[in-house]
């Protein structure tokens, strides 16, 4: 077993766990929030159990950014950047920095405080706010996992 193969199954198991759980989150937590919670509690109730789910997704981004890179430079493939028929490279970096800016940057500084004071005024916007952004953020990452196998793969050529 060589060194890439250990590093596309980290990144592999990264990317399933990372975005799993953004499945498991937008198709079925948030839905279960809206059903069982009051609209005052909603954005509470969330922020508990994504917490739990927030620092285990800082870890799989983690690994599969660092996985992600350390292919890329083993295989020599950073030119692949500069070819449109590697779109599917450049979307993974985009979602990649979406999800990292998401959860190191936005979360801990200033989303969750601004959610919080948004909730106080409008719950049921806030919260629909909330579901609308992981359904947008779980389609891009659908979208780019699939076209990161096809083309991966060479269907995309």
């Amino acid at each position: 077993m060589d060194d890439l193969t250990v590093a596309r199954a980290f990144h592999v198991l990264a990317i399933v766990h990372w975005i799993g759980g953004v499945a498991m989150v937008t198709t079925v937590i948030l839905p279960a929030i809206d059903r069982l919670a009051e609209a005052s509690e909603r954005l509470r109730m969330f922020e508990v159990i994504e917490g739990r789910f927030g620092r285990q997704a800082r870890i799989s981004t983690a690994v599969a950014g660092l996985t992600g890179f350390y292919m890329t430079w083993r295989l020599s493939a950073f030119d692949r950047f500069l070819d449109p028929a590697f779109w599917w490279m450049h979307a993974m970096v985009g979602i990649w920095v979406i999800f990292t800016f998401v959860l190191f940057i936005a979360e801990p500084l200033f989303l969750h405080r601004w959610l919080r004071k948004r909730a106080a005024i409008d719950p049921d916007g806030t919260f629909r706010l909330v579901v609308r952004l992981h359904w947008f953020l779980l389609s891009l990452s659908l979208a780019t996992l699939a076209g990161a196998v096809l083309g991966a793969h060479g269907a995309l050529a």
